[in-house]
């Protein structure tokens, strides 16, 4: 199979899909890797290193869209990039379709095969795609909120952990999964008055194991999530459904309540944002302001920290990018059925239910295709 990998295009999105290690994983198995000029770049992996790892570096990601069966890649295709999809291609990368209608009829007309990272789940239900960027920007959303607290910044000019005398700040995380978790881990490291809630209480009481009287954790409900939100500095929202659109949690209702310059870092932003007042930011104006709160809603937060996030991403993606490559994409579900989970497109047809759902489309059952 020939196994292309474009530069990112995505404003300050210096990740990519793939690395001089995962190119002769793939060169080993007899497979031809096609990467475009200077993709590493924003990683730290110089062109020489691909082409030590026996890649055949191409200037234009014309020339690569056109020649290659798979495209791996980190972020959606933007508009400019419609223009390649084909049928018989294979894209695997991040979708997130049920916040992009645009993406999902480009890729529906063009019949491509979409294999998005973050539907992918487990046997164990688990999702080993999205895990180390959940994992990355649930660490950055304090990092990052920390900084935004700061008066420069336009923030409230509270400092995380206080100092004695002084009260810490509140922070409030909405979502217990591997995001939440994270940012609570960080947040507890950097000494703040951390409260995280969610709706599954084995979640909770396993973070209230870990921490103790350290945090405080809530069941979420909407009476909850306001009144919390009144007494906070920092609030993270976290909220994921695999393929499916946050749910909007974080009503802007509740923004009247919190103190002036107060933040809100917007993590489901992805998958269109857990507040109603979300919309998608970038690292070079990450920033604005509803109602006097702050909102940081970057939609590629890892992207901020490219050499990790690279390679926690790959480490996780080359597996199910080999089987894929091995034996096609028919062939990959046969062997591994957990494949047939990231397939959100495939030959014109929707094959992910929630995005089906989402956007009121007909929704075929992949596993009755092949």
């Amino acid at each position: 199979m020939n196994i292309g990998c474009v530069k990112e295009i995505k404003n300050n999105e210096f990740r990519v899909g793939l690395t001089p290690d995962n190119v002769k994983s793939y060169i080993s198995e007899g497979h031809e890797v096609l990467i475009e000029k200077d993709a590493g770049l924003g990683s730290g992996f110089r062109d020489e290193e691909y082409i030590r790892a026996g890649v055949k570096m191409i200037a234009s990601a014309d020339v690569i869209w056109k020649s290659s069966d798979m495209i791996v890649k980190v972020k959606e295709p933007l508009e400019e990039e419609f223009k390649y999809f084909r049928k018989n291609l294979i894209l695997f990368t991040y979708l997130h379709l049920a916040a992009d209608k645009p993406l999902t009829d480009a890729m529906l007309k063009s019949g491509i095969r979409g294999v998005a990272y973050e539907t992918l789940i487990e046997k164990n239900g688990t999702i080993p795609l999205l895990a180390p960027m959940s994992q990355i920007a649930g660490r950055l959303s304090i990092q990052e909120g920390a900084k935004y607290l700061e008066k420069p910044f336009g923030g409230s000019g509270k400092l995380l952990a206080g100092v004695p005398g002084t009260p810490k700040a509140k922070v409030m995380i909405l979502g217990a999964g591997v995001v939440g978790a994270n940012a609570c881990r960080l947040a507890c490291g950097m000494g703040a008055d951390v409260t995280i809630m969610d709706i599954n209480l084995e979640r909770l009481a396993y973070l209230d194991d870990i921490y103790g009287d350290r945090i405080q954790t809530l069941y979420s409900t909407p009476g909850t999530i306001e009144e919390t939100m009144a007494s906070s500095d920092l609030v993270v929202g976290c909220i994921l459904i695999p393929g499916k659109a946050a749910p909007k949690m974080i009503k802007r209702a509740y923004l009247k309540n919190m103190s002036p310059n107060s933040l809100i870092v917007d993590v489901a932003v992805d998958q269109g944002g857990c507040a109603e007042t979300t919309k998608v930011t970038y690292h070079d104006n990450p920033t604005f302001v509803v109602d006097d709160i702050l909102h940081y809603c970057v939609g590629n937060m890892p992207g901020a920290v490219p050499r990790t996030s690279t390679v926690a991403l790959t480490n996780a993606t080359i597996k199910y990018g080999l089987q894929i490559a091995a034996h096609g994409l028919e062939g990959a579900c046969k062997k591994n059925p957990v494949i047939y989970s990231a397939i959100n497109t495939y030959d014109g047809e929707c094959t992910c239910e929630n995005v089906a759902v989402g956007y009121s489309l007909p929704y075929k059952n992949i596993k009755d295709t092949f």
